[in-house]
């Protein structure tokens, strides 16, 4: 069964993914949350710009979840994948802490026409289901997606 995912992005992450420079998403968290161990090959992930629109969609190719992460991990982390994740010093500086993780591949990235929703909340990964879906599961948009 495939899921959909609302994922929300900073600049300039949202860019490389649209440009094709940046082939891996992750998240990292200091505490098992979601979308630790929620995500799916074939997974479709909706692109939100933080305080924008949706923008884009991919399909997931593959996914990897790590938990009982180190310092001494998450540094090989950096120097396997950051090439394709494109994330800054200061980025992982910033997640050598974290115990859990997530490393999502994309595939079949489109920009959509932009879209606005209504998501009040701070959450970076949502995903969706027929109650919370901030009318993305459409069908008129989802018909728009790879």
């Amino acid at each position: 069964m495939i899921n959909y995912h609302l994922a929300i992005l900073r600049e300039p992450y949202i860019k490389a993914v649209l440009a094709g420079s940046k082939h891996i998403e992750s998240r990292f968290s200091r505490t098992k949350r979601t979308p630790f161990r929620r995500v799916a090959r074939g997974d479709k992930i909706f692109f939100k710009v933080s305080s924008g629109p949706v923008c884009a969609t991919a399909t997931v190719k593959a996914v990897k979840n790590f938990d009982n992460l180190t310092p001494l991990r998450m540094a090989w982390l950096k120097q396997r994948y950051n090439h394709d994740i494109g994330g800054s010093s200061e980025y992982w500086q910033s997640k050598m802490d974290c115990s859990f993780g997530l490393l999502v591949w994309l595939e079949s990235v489109e920009p959509i026409e932009p879209l606005r929703i209504s998501k009040k909340d701070w959450r970076a990964w949502v995903v969706l289901t027929e109650k919370e879906n901030f009318s993305l599961l459409q069908t008129s948009v989802i018909k728009k997606t790879p």
